[in-house]
């Protein structure tokens, strides 16, 4: 375009030779770094706005002199004396009852993850001839869990309980009760070994279970088999959802927070042999392609003694829940095109009603973990769109600037995908989830510590990092969270991913 406005050749060779001197300052300038100055400007305003009153003073008492601004300041207290007495009590009262109203800090001292025997573990090709040797299922009920099987995330080292694995399958309740103490008490025989901490010493139980609910109660089932105490203060949660295992964690939480100088336990898992689907219904048979056995012990303190040997603290927990219609729990599966692309279905449906809770549950914990840079952009993009009518999309929060670590429900691998996308996560922060359902499969309520596990495994928590445990489950509820690293964990050598983590990551096929 240039050649054609020139006088010549020879003024529009200088006029394109300048061009290709001169840099493409559009092109050059990297608006992720733009973002990031922008970031670190307002999170250190404070300390630039003060910093030439700081040297405003120092010119200042340079000016006057030490000895002049001493006798000043004697003939001041001197001649004020029931003035400083009074203000000095007032402080002191002041700081005394901020203190003593400051809400107890709750340790996470250690937390443990069942590992099941190798006996129970379960190749893809395995658990399909497996149904298929049922005899319970239908030609396009095999083709379609075929489909999900090879599309769901899920690895060939999964875990299933031995009455599923038995041919045939004998599902009944005294197996389910087998299962039930088989995960909770392989986790806590753990963690108590790891701690160091006796049974009778914990104070607090809190179990969850979202499908099975026995008489007696999973709870009175651990109190029996470890002799605990007789006032120990004993919740057991169930019918939650996959959310379950955050629920018990705010539930210790505030339990702790009346119940001095004392330990919690908190076990979270799920149990699959009562809650295998043997039919044609697609939506059901979903749970029996992506749930697996696996389950979590999490040992909580309030005792300050702990903190030099407790690896996190608890700073937040929030709990959203929003109403949702029958089909976000059918979560059917369709071919949506002749190519028999499934899991699109899966993820508008259940992100269009988890994307609600989400989204309340960020609007919450948002102003508590976000820098002051995030919230005035998000705050500014809400007043452009409600107030002032602008097209515009909302923006969302760059959480990689609150949190070094994500620990998001491995509940399959479009659920995942949807919120790496709308999150903007990168592989680096999605690896400990999506490796977790590959390994593990969907652990319900006890993935997030699977994951957490991962990323202990991995050399990854330094001092300081903040980690967010995310959670999704029925109702629609959306959990969270959010851990402070009280020191640098070394990798274990006896967790869940101790012996493969060498493995890991692997590269997962794409779909």
């Amino acid at each position: 375009m240039i050649k054609d406005m020139a006088d010549g050749d020879g003024k529009a060779q200088i006029v394109i030779g300048i061009r290709q001197r001169l840099p493409d300052f559009l092109q050059s300038v990297n608006l992720k770094y733009v973002k990031l100055g922008y970031h670190y400007l307002i999170t250190h305003a404070m300390f630039l706005l003060t910093l030439p009153i700081f040297f405003l003073v120092a010119a200042e008492i340079g000016r006057l002199g030490h000895e002049r601004i001493y006798r000043e300041l004697w003939k001041h207290l001197h001649l004020n004396l029931v003035s400083v007495m009074a203000c000095s009590s007032a402080l002191v009262a002041g700081v005394t009852l901020y203190f003593m109203s400051r809400p107890r800090p709750v340790y996470l001292v250690d937390f443990s993850c069942f590992r099941a025997d190798e006996s129970l573990k379960v190749t893809k090709d395995f658990f399909l001839d497996m149904s298929q040797r049922t005899g319970f299922f239908s030609p396009a009920s095999m083709d379609f869990q075929t489909k999900i099987t090879q599309r769901s995330g899920l690895g060939d080292e999964t875990y299933l309980p031995p009455a599923i694995l038995a041919n045939p399958p004998n599902p009944c309740m005294r197996a389910a009760r087998e299962e039930a103490e088989m995960v909770m008490f392989g986790a806590l025989d753990d963690l108590f070994s790891k701690t160091g901490v006796k049974p009778k010493d914990v104070g607090i139980l809190v179990v969850n279970c979202s499908l099975f609910n026995p008489t007696p109660s999973l709870s009175a089932m651990i109190v029996n088999h470890y002799h605990m105490r007789g006032n120990i203060k004993s919740i057991n949660l169930g019918g939650m959802g996959c959310s379950a295992g955050l629920i018990s964690i705010d539930v210790a939480r505030d339990l702790l927070q009346v119940h001095g100088s004392t330990y919690a336990v908190v076990v979270s898992m799920e149990n699959i042999t009562l809650n295998w689907y043997f039919g044609d219904d697609r939506s059901k048979l979903m749970s029996n392609c992506i749930f697996r056995m696996g389950g979590a012990a999490v040992l909580l303190s309030n005792k300050r003694r702990e903190r030099r040997r407790s690896k996190y603290e608890l700073l937040h927990t929030v709990r959203t829940h929003k109403g949702a219609d029958d089909k976000c729990y059918r979560c059917v599966y369709q071919e949506e095109d002749t190519s028999g692309t499934l899991g699109v279905s899966l993820s508008r449906e259940l992100m269009a009603v988890a994307g609600n809770a989400l989204k309340a549950n960020i609007t919450t914990l948002g102003p508590l973990v976000l820098p002051l840079s995030e919230q005035i952009l998000f705050f500014a993009s809400l007043v452009a769109r409600k107030f002032l009518n602008m097209k515009m999309k909302p923006y969302i929060p760059d959480f990689k600037l609150a949190f070094e670590h994500f620990c998001i429900h491995a509940g399959g691998r479009a659920v995942l995908d949807e919120l790496e996308k709308n999150l903007e996560l990168t592989d680096w922060h999605m690896e400990p989830s999506r490796m977790t359902l590959y390994r593990f499969g969907n652990t319900s309520s006890s993935s997030l510590w699977y994951e957490l596990s991962y990323t202990e495994a991995a050399g990854r928590i330094r001092r300081g990092d903040r980690v967010w445990q995310i959670a999704f489950g029925s109702g629609f509820k959306c959990n969270s969270a959010v851990w402070r690293a009280l020191r640098t964990v070394k990798t274990p050598v006896d967790n869940a991913w101790s012996d493969v983590i060498d493995r890991f990551p692997i590269k997962l096929p794409q779909f």
